[in-house]
């Protein structure tokens, strides 16, 4: 039997069988991801970790993934005068939703429509398969913008794609077409544009036909033999962001976007 349930305001949980889609939307071109969305993503995952009805979950959002964090969100601007212990609990919603999603002892599967960007590509690197558009693309583009890229994200990659790739995606911040990135390891799977939910249900439906706790024990198994190490390598990276984004370099990188000029770093 069918089901649907919300989540917030902008998440709806549909159930059928043995599969949950959770489907994101902001209602907009870009489905940022603001504060509250990374709660909300929190909550989801730990409520479908509890649910032992599903086997698979399916993540997308609408007709592009997401942009990455909201910047515009009035409670992303409150770090600016918050103190530095304030603003270190702040900075905990973005990794503590990917650690969510990793956490799920159901198989996780991103279908991904036109872009994934920063902390969209965060969340979708913490699922066990991505499947995406011809004519999607992927990129991080915080180093760019004088900040470090954090999330719990850097081993991850490393994980999925090796130590050159990661230096790659990660340091340039260019834009990797969905092609590259399946050839790369980071896209398990390409599908003609608005294809990638459908292609992900059928995953989905595949792992629902399999033996529930088989399932769970193998996906857990893997995803803690893989990423035995990651914690210890990302235990600082909120605090190397808290930093990263304080400087005058992070500044400047913001002001020349928005002047459209070249920036100049001091590493200040």
């Amino acid at each position: 039997m069918a089901s649907e349930e919300k989540i917030g305001q902008w998440i709806t949980i549909a159930r059928e069988g043995r599969v949950a889609s959770v489907r994101f939307d902001r209602g907009d071109r870009l489905n940022a991801l603001s504060v509250q969305l990374l709660r909300d993503l929190t909550e989801t995952a730990r409520r479908l970790r509890e649910d032992v009805t599903v086997s698979a979950v399916v993540l997308y959002g609408p007709k592009v993934f997401s942009a990455g964090a909201d910047l515009s969100d009035p409670d992303i601007a409150k770090r600016a005068s918050a103190s530095l212990l304030e603003r270190r609990e702040m900075l905990r919603a973005g990794p503590d939703m990917c650690d969510a999603w990793e956490a799920l002892d159901q198989v996780t599967i991103a279908a991904i429509e036109g872009f994934c960007i920063g902390g969209g590509l965060a969340l979708v690197s913490a699922c066990d398969f991505r499947i995406a558009g011809r004519g999607a693309h992927f990129r991080l583009p915080e180093i760019p913008l004088g900040m470090n890229m954090s999330w719990h994200t850097q081993p991850r990659l490393v994980n999925l794609i090796g130590p050159s790739r990661a230096k790659q995606l990660t340091i340039f911040g260019e834009r990797v077409p969905a092609q590259q990135a399946a050839e790369w390891g980071l896209v398990d799977e390409l599908t003609e544009d608005g294809g990638a939910y459908a292609f992900a249900r059928k995953w989905a439906d595949k792992v629902a036909a399999l033996p529930p706790v088989a399932v769970r024990m193998s996906k857990r198994g893997i995803t803690e033999i893989a990423t035995a190490l990651n914690r210890a390598a990302t235990f600082m990276d909120l605090d190397q962001f808290a930093l990263a984004s304080g400087s005058e370099d992070q500044r400047e990188a913001v002001s020349a976007f928005l002047e459209k000029r070249p920036p100049h770093f001091t590493g200040r």
